[in-house]
């Protein structure tokens, strides 16, 4: 964008923002910070304290989404919860019939306050907890129709190479169960439990919440892997070495 388009987009004078831009003014008025901060959507306090040219491709990425980088990295997003009768939080479920629509609406406290409610011994009472359903063969060896719990993570940008999470999606995809790995290039690396789904990777833009693996409820016991399985294992560790 020209200097002289974002000027005029802002309604300032072209030498004004060039001041602006190359540091020239010792203190920028209330209003021109505004006008900025409104453009960009990026908080005063990320635009005065924070020098945007040392930010890396993932804190770049987060602010082309709009999130605000001035929190160290965690994303600006509201968390509905609900609690119970002594204002401690309930564990909300989300059944398969509910996924479609907990992508438009997991921030609707009125959405959240619908879904089943449960609570569980041995949990942190420092953390936030929510419960999601299985579907399909790619969560193997997990069985399907398992009951995922899991908690909530606040700060993408701490979460450890190949942490189990689920991934809510802005996609075709409602949310998955991956294994999950930030890459350089500021993606997120996703990788089945069962090997014969490949990996793949999403923008970070695309992604609305991630919810890291505690635990899963299941009525069936994990089958053992038998010898096929434990040469198809070998097999893909095998083209895997080849491959690098």
């Amino acid at each position: 964008m020209s200097q002289e388009a974002m000027a005029e987009t802002l309604g300032i004078s072209r030498s004004k923002l060039n001041a602006h831009e190359n540091g020239h003014t010792v203190n920028p008025p209330v209003e021109d910070l505004i006008r900025i901060s409104e453009f960009f959507k990026i908080s005063i306090d990320s635009l005065l304290k924070i020098e945007m040219a040392k930010l890396g491709e993932l804190k770049l990425r987060e602010l082309e989404a709009g999130n605000d980088v001035y929190t160290a990295g965690k994303n600006i997003r509201v968390l509905a919860i609900t609690v119970n009768k002594d204002n401690k939080e309930n564990i909300e479920y989300v059944p398969v019939k509910a996924r479609a629509g907990y992508r438009s609406s997991y921030n609707d406290p009125e959405f959240i306050a619908d879904l089943p409610k449960y609570s569980f011994p041995g949990l942190s009472p420092n953390a936030t907890y929510r419960m999601f359903p299985t579907v399909g063969d790619s969560m193997l060896p997990i069985p399907a129709g398992s009951d995922l719990i899991t908690s909530y993570v606040q700060d993408w940008s701490g979460i450890r190479a190949g942490t189990l999470c689920v991934v809510i999606l802005n996609g075709e995809q409602d949310f998955v169960f991956k294994k999950v790995s930030f890459q350089k290039d500021g993606t997120l690396l996703l990788e089945s439990l069962n090997e014969a789904y490949a990996p793949y990777t999403v923008q970070v833009s695309d992604v609305l919440e991630i919810w890291q693996f505690e635990r899963f409820i299941s009525k069936d016991i994990p089958d053992r892997a038998t010898d096929l399985d434990e040469l198809k294992m070998m097999i893909a560790d095998i083209k895997k070495t080849l491959g690098k």
